[in-house]
Order: C-alpha cells, then sequence, then structure tokens
C-alpha cells in the first residue's frame, strides 16, 4: 500500500458539518471499527492545533469563504500542542470545488518578523511558498490576524485516502496574534454542545465508510474554524 498523503497535488474533495455531540459519539464509535486513529493522537485520542490565520483589513479572506468564492487561498502558520518543535506554513486554497494543500517548515524567529513586518527576506528565500506569502502582503497587504485553538480527533482510512476529523473548543485570541504565547487569553467560539465534522478524501468516497456516515443528523455546512473565530472582530 502506497504511503498516503493528505497534500494531493490533484486536489481533494472536502465535506464539512457542524454535528451534535451526540452524534459524534456515534459516529466516532463506529468508525473505531473500520478506520484507524490518526497517529499523532495523544492518550486521549486528541491533539490540540493551535494556527494563526493571514487576512487584511478589508477581511478579503473571510468575505471570499463567506460569499462562496470558487477560486481562493488562505495562508496560515500552524503549530501542535502549543510547541515551536514543528511549524509549517500552509496555504489552503480552493479551485471550483477541489482542496489543495501547500506547506514548508518555517522557523519561529521567521513568524515573529512576520508579525513585526520586517518581510523583505521573503521575497528572495528558496522557498515557494514564502515568496507566494511575501507577495499576497505586498499586493492585498495580508498580514497576521487570529489564532485559533482546538482539538481535533481525526481517524483515517487507506483506501481513497479519507480522513475523518471531529473539531471541538473552538477557541480564538481575537486580533491578538503572538501564537507561541502558551497563555495566550483565548474565548470560545463553538457551542460546546456542538462538534464539527470533516470528511476529506481524493477521487471517491468508499462505501464503507459512505455507509457510517448515513443517519448522521447533520445541522448545518459547518462554518469555517477561521471564519468562527471572527465572528466577533
Amino acid at each position: 500500500m502506497p504511503i498516503q498523503n493528505s497534500f494531493n497535488p490533484k486536489g481533494r474533495q472536502e465535506l464539512k458539518y457542524g454535528i451534535t455531540y451526540l452524534d459524534y459519539m456515534l459516529l466516532k464509535n463506529k468508525l473505531k471499527f473500520v478506520m484507524r486513529l490518526d497517529t499523532h493522537a495523544g492518550e486521549t485520542g486528541k491533539y490540540l492545533i493551535r494556527s494563526c490565520y493571514f487576512d487584511n483589513f478589508e477581511n478579503k479572506v473571510m468575505n471570499e469563504k463567506k460569499e462562496g468564492y470558487l477560486t481562493r487561498d488562505k495562508y496560515r502558520v500552524r503549530i501542535y500542542g502549543k510547541s515551536d518543535e514543528i511549524i509549517n506554513l500552509e496555504r489552503k486554497s480552493k479551485r471550483n470545488n477541489l482542496t489543495f494543500k501547500s506547506k514548508c517548515n518555517m522557523t519561529r524567529s521567521e513568524f515573529e518578523k512576520i508579525r513585526s513586518g520586517d518581510i523583505s527576506w521573503m521575497e528572495k528565500d528558496n522557498r515557494s511558498l514564502i515568496c507566494d506569502l511575501f507577495a499576497e502582503m505586498k499586493m492585498n497587504l495580508v498580514k497576521p490576524m487570529s489564532v485559533v485553538d482546538y482539538e481535533r480527533e481525526a481517524y483515517v482510512y487507506s483506501y481513497g485516502n479519507v480522513r475523518v476529523t471531529f473539531d471541538s473548543k473552538v477557541q480564538t485570541s481575537l486580533r491578538n496574534t503572538d501564537m507561541f504565547n502558551k497563555n495566550l487569553p483565548m474565548v470560545d467560539v463553538l457551542d460546546p454542545t456542538e462538534v464539527i465534522l470533516e470528511v476529506k478524501f481524493d477521487e471517491y468516497l468508499p462505501d464503507v465508510v459512505k455507509m457510517l456516515l448515513q443517519g448522521i443528523n447533520t445541522k448545518h455546512e459547518a462554518y469555517s474554524k477561521y471564519q468562527l473565530s471572527r465572528m466577533y472582530i
């Protein structure tokens, strides 16, 4: 079996819904018999994700999401467990109904330079994604805007490269972008009775997974976590 990678250059399908905590419990107990828990999970089966999203004063990124643009890009810096051991710059792109992702490693000091407005070094960096972000920052004046925390529980299925995730306890720092501050003040932006269900796959969703997802009462198409983080600002 070839190694599966969520960063598929051909793009991936992505479904996202808000579900009740009860439906989350019912569904995850079914998935455990078919899919395996993500290897990054801790003792609780979950792990903490912290992302700093980029946008501008006109809320370009958020508005393009809300208005359903078929072509749009979103940049974020992501860490895990509030640690600076792994720091990735990521770009999530929508092209029609497909999702594309690209990423590269970066350092804490590089992020702090970006946060302070020192970006000239990015223009000729040997990482193409850093150069792309530089162009976006110059052209559309995007900058670090909001930090978002959430807990993720993820299950994977090799055939179809399927990944089912449950995200809960979504919090935002409002406009504070000090993402490496482990005591960064955060506020809840997701109802504690609600969980965000995401289903990601390549060309097809295997029938066995499709059957497990049937019967789940999806309350609505879920907001993006960045969109949730900007509800009050």
